[in-house]
């Protein structure tokens, strides 16, 4: 399909700049995909009441790492800034990063990043994204990155304001565990104890993978047609115990709802062709447009994304390309607020209903 086919104008007030306080009280649009598309205007602390008991619910618990980070490249008495966002873990003092500034970097120079006794050697480099080697390892690693990164905002909500504080605690979910996204899983961020609570209530399971989502997500699709887009790859897991409770509850007749495209796509990845789930770990690249057959989600929650994006392709796969065009028009018209820190939507496909 013609990526300009995915394009649509979305005001800057619709655009969120902080979340919803408190978190589940963001609005929330249920959509079903079928063949009227009905549209019904709600809030996330409603969720249990559109979803049945014997259902279960597919988190992500990665966590936004600070990866974030602002170098100086020195040659001879001359110096030139960079910025950094590091987007996969290669080894335990390698990473790969997108580079602002790459041009002014070669193959085996070092960077220095807030302190001298925090460098990184240059060792590969492909066009912005630059493979880095640490002077820090594993741990101490992960206490550099601590003391001199910062959370990588989207740039869409670091263009309008720098990072504070607040962000610390509102750009990460109540149950991240494992470290090692540089961006939030955000429809996870809606979620509370209370809505814990309900859905206990309801009788709707709760379940975990790990995806590291990476700073890709970000990249603007920039081919004409989307058969021409190349993903940028991510790292993730599901365990064993996972993928045996969710075929459970397919079995007794349970639907699995994905808390954001991150847990969506990599159920995707490991899920067999006759819908089973098994372990798997590793790293994918899944990239979903109309005409996807999906095995592993049966209901998504999601974010409103950006215009012409793969994450707006992947919702419309899932729920229907015009069913969606009509939610996004309807979302605008009635205020609700876009992208990562904006409101959630409840997507059913055809063959589901809420």
């Amino acid at each position: 399909m013609r990526v300009d086919d995915f394009d649509f104008q979305l005001p800057d007030d619709n655009i969120a700049l902080r979340p919803a306080d408190p978190r589940d009280s963001a609005k929330l649009l249920v959509v079903n995909g079928g063949e009227n598309g009905q549209l019904q205007d709600s809030i996330v602390s409603s969720l249990s009441s559109f979803l049945q008991k014997g259902d279960a619910l597919v988190f992500n618990d990665t966590k936004v790492i600070p990866a974030q980070l602002d170098g100086i490249r020195r040659r001879g008495d001359t110096s030139a800034k960079i910025g950094a966002t590091l987007h996969m873990r290669m080894s335990a003092n390698t990473w790969k990063a997108f580079v602002r500034g790459a041009k002014k970097l070669v193959v085996g120079e070092t960077v220095e990043f807030g302190s001298t006794n925090f460098t990184a050697n240059v060792i590969s480099k492909n066009g912005s994204e630059i493979e880095f080697q640490f002077n820090q390892s594993g741990p101490n690693l992960d206490l550099a990155l601590i003391e001199y990164g910062s959370i990588p905002l989207p740039p869409y909500i670091a263009s309008k304001r720098p990072e504070d504080s607040n962000d610390e605690t509102d750009y990460q979910t109540i149950y991240a565990r494992k470290s090692g996204a540089v961006a939030a899983p955000t429809a996870g961020l809606h979620f509370t104890d209370q809505i814990f609570e309900s859905l206990d209530e309801a009788g709707i399971s709760r379940h975990f993978v790990t995806l590291h989502v990476g700073a890709g997500t970000f990249l603007p699709v920039k081919v004409d047609d989307t058969k021409d887009h190349i993903m940028h790859a991510e790292i993730g897991a599901v365990s064993e115990e996972t993928a045996a409770a969710l075929n459970k509850v397919r079995k007794s007749g349970g639907r699995i709802v994905c808390v954001g495209t991150t847990s969506l796509r990599l159920l995707e990845s490991s899920v067999s062709k006759t819908r089973q789930f098994n372990q798997w770990s590793g790293a994918t690249d899944i990239f979903i447009t109309p005409g996807y057959e999906f095995k592993a989600a049966d209901v998504l929650m999601t974010n409103f994304h950006l215009p012409r994006s793969t994450l707006f392709m992947l919702v419309s796969a899932f729920a229907g390309f015009e069913t969606m065009k009509n939610a996004y028009h309807h979302a605008i018209e009635n205020d609700y607020r876009f992208y990562s820190y904006g409101d959630s939507s409840l997507l059913f496909p055809k063959r589901t209903t809420p």
